[in-house]
């Protein structure tokens, strides 16, 4: 798989983040996203392996758009050169939890676990709870030497441990997030190497998954709003 087709283009597209030049480059858009689809139906299958869930998934319908919503953005730049796409039971929808990749040139590149929205308060609170119900089981999980040789957990947190929860609860430092999510960034060099890293980033899925099900356990019956 030649990944550096990917790479390729979205450092261009970055250097030249124009209406004019992205008009100007529509075949290699087109490479670069059918290598991007083909990455995210092998990683379907490779993450199929373990977790079936995902496996009803369209590659296509788990991308997002390269072009930017610039309407309430001080940055004008109509392009995001980026490649990203959400695998879940359940598509790219943010809730369920599931698999999440960012393809971006120097560095920007990562595997991507757990709830990133921290505006679904309904969401929030529904983790915390179970957290807080369930402190041991995530515990260990976090815990484990497989998790922490690749996670930190990262999320938006609030100063104090909010209203209604103990203070001096065993994972009260979790319990002030308002989101909770996983990141392990990669080199444009192991990108690049298309197999070893279609190889790597399923094994860091699998790793991450006791995360996701955890959590996706917690919102079992969170709703998306309405549009």
């Amino acid at each position: 798989m030649n990944t550096e087709v990917m790479l390729n283009y979205l450092a261009e597209l970055s250097a030249n983040n124009n209406r004019e030049w992205y008009h100007a480059h529509k075949k290699e858009n087109k490479e670069a996203t059918a290598c991007f689809e083909a990455l995210v139906q092998e990683l379907i299958y490779g993450i199929g392996a373990f977790d079936q869930s995902v496996l009803n998934n369209i590659p296509k319908e788990l991308t997002f758009k390269l072009v930017r919503d610039t309407r309430f953005s001080r940055d004008k730049s109509p392009y995001n050169p980026a490649f990203r796409a959400h695998i879940s039971s359940k598509g790219k929808l943010p809730i369920p939890v599931g698999y999440y990749i960012m393809i971006k040139p120097d560095g920007g590149t990562f595997l991507g676990g757990g709830l990133f929205a921290d505006m679904f308060t309904e969401a929030t609170a529904m983790v915390r709870d179970y957290i807080a119900a369930r402190p041991d089981e995530w515990n260990g999980i976090i815990s484990d030497a497989e998790f922490k040789r690749y996670f930190t957990v990262k999320g938006t947190a609030l100063k104090n441990v909010p209203a209604g929860y103990d203070k001096a609860h065993p994972q009260a430092e979790y319990l002030k997030y308002k989101s909770w999510y996983l990141e392990y960034f990669m080199t444009d060099g192991e990108v690049c190497d298309g197999d070893g890293f279609l190889k790597k980033a399923v094994e860091i899925f699998k790793v991450m998954k006791p995360f996701n099900d955890f959590l996706n356990k917690a919102l079992k019956n969170f709703k998306m709003p309405a549009r």
